[in-house]
């Protein structure tokens, strides 16, 4: 179902739109949730802590093509709005194969550089050899990974958010299936929980490619366009760029920054980094909604900016802010009151040390998912009004001070630092963009 994010009630078309997103990046998640379930119940803490640092170093890489995906489909979104169909023809396929490139370059640079990146994250002895074995296998799939970002952030600017949802509802079952099958029966150990991912994410990244090539006509290019040498437009290829390419710094910076505090948990041992793995599973779970939400709320934004209705995203945007604070009071209490529970999910009741920094982690992030809940619609709202150096700007103040804070305050009072210092970004962020927001700079241009 396509949704015209331009007319109707701003709350209802928000929901409805964010709810396959919200479903289907929580089927996504489960990729790596089976890994950690599974590994830590079936091969213990090491295999656990190892899975959580590879795990910490895929969202950063895999951060890469998401930034310039989001800043494309931000784009896409606005010629949806202007009912400019052959500029978004041509800027598909310019982002798509320039998303490519970046890619296999990248997916290169990984596996020659594999050694000096666990060097720079102080990875234990103990867990070494399981954590490169099970990245070896894993950057196999970051082809996959950019092919499914990719074309569902197409998708998605274009109103689209239920067909991404179908593809990563298949490759999650399956992928569980087979976690299941070369862990804990044919005993594969901690590579067969990577190959059982790599294999799910290359059937949601090429059935998603064959869906849109089949089903999405008007998005290929038409007869005569490629002759004469005119679908190539150097203009176009520069706007994507600069939008893409700040989106991509802001999440890369984002997750290169939490990349950093990995390796500062890392330093304190296999059981605060088995903690922290299962920890920020539970911890990304439970504000995936309100993630989902801003990328949502950043559509409706780019395709009303696209239509120059001002008065529109004025309005969605305080109805944005709000549904956003209900919901994470909501989840704020629920991981507050759970957090020994939900940590026992994921590590045995034997691991008391685990269990209690794990604890520790959710009791004082799960207090503050407010604070991240408007950060996320902070990024998407100037992502979609064509500031995305804003997001950047709102990124290093987060994560800067996040950074900062862990290594001064980690020395004083141990792990319990770096937990604190991550909810201080967020409200620093928030507080500087919202006061952005209000002045001249910070709103539409040209509308």
């Amino acid at each position: 179902m396509y949704h015209d994010l331009t007319r109707g009630s701003i709350s209802r078309s928000l929901i409805l739109f964010a709810l396959p997103m919200m479903a289907g990046n929580l089927l996504q998640q489960c990729y790596n949730v089976a890994d950690t379930l599974i590994v830590g119940r079936v091969l213990g803490s090491n295999a656990l802590a190892a899975v959580g640092s590879a795990y910490t170093l895929m969202t950063f890489l895999t951060s890469v093509f998401l930034g310039l995906s989001m800043g494309s489909g931000a784009l896409f979104s606005i010629y949806q709005g202007k009912q400019d169909t052959e500029t978004l023809r041509r800027a598909v396929w310019h982002a798509f194969f320039l998303i490519l490139s970046i890619t296999v370059i990248c997916n290169i640079a990984v596996y020659l550089f594999l050694d000096p990146i666990l060097h720079f994250l102080r990875v234990p002895a103990e867990v070494w050899d399981g954590m490169r074995l099970y990245l070896l296998i894993i950057f196999s799939g970051l082809l996959a990974t950019s092919l499914y970002n990719f074309f569902s952030c197409l998708l998605r600017a274009l109103g689209n958010s239920s067909i991404p949802l179908v593809f990563l509802a298949v490759s999650a079952v399956l992928n569980i299936g087979l976690d299941l099958l070369f862990v804990a029966v044919w005993s594969f150990g901690i590579g067969g929980a990577a190959l059982a991912t790599v294999i799910a994410q290359y059937l949601s990244g090429t059935g998603i490619l064959i869906y849109v090539l089949l089903r999405c006509p008007q998005l290929l290019p038409q007869k005569g366009e490629l002759t004469g040498g005119h679908f190539f437009r150097r203009d176009l290829l520069r706007e994507i760029l600069q939008m893409s390419s700040l989106t991509c710094l802001q999440q890369s910076v984002m997750n290169f920054g939490i990349l950093m505090v990995q390796g500062l948990v890392n330093s304190f041992g296999p059981s605060v980094m088995a903690a922290f793995a299962a920890a920020v599973k539970i911890d990304t779970l439970a504000y995936l909604p309100v993630q989902d939400f801003g990328n949502a709320y950043s559509t409706f934004v780019a395709q009303n900016y696209g239509a120059r209705q001002p008065d529109r995203i004025r309005r969605g945007t305080r109805q944005a802010f709000a549904l956003s604070a209900l919901f994470c009071i909501i989840i704020s209490a629920l991981v507050f009151a759970f957090a020994g529970p939900l940590m026992q999910i994921f590590v045995s009741k034997s691991e008391t040390a685990v269990i209690a920094s794990g604890v520790r982690y959710l009791r004082i992030e799960g207090a503050c998912y407010c604070g991240i809940g408007f950060l996320f619609l902070l990024y998407g709202y100037y992502r979609a009004i064509k500031k995305a150096g804003m997001s950047v700007v709102l990124t290093v103040i987060s994560l800067g001070t996040r950074v900062v804070l862990a290594s001064l305050l980690s020395a004083i009072i141990g792990e319990t630092g770096i937990w604190m210092a991550i909810p201080i970004g967020w409200v620093l962020a928030d507080a500087t963009g919202l006061l952005y927001m209000r002045t001249k700079g910070g709103k539409p241009a040209g509308i």
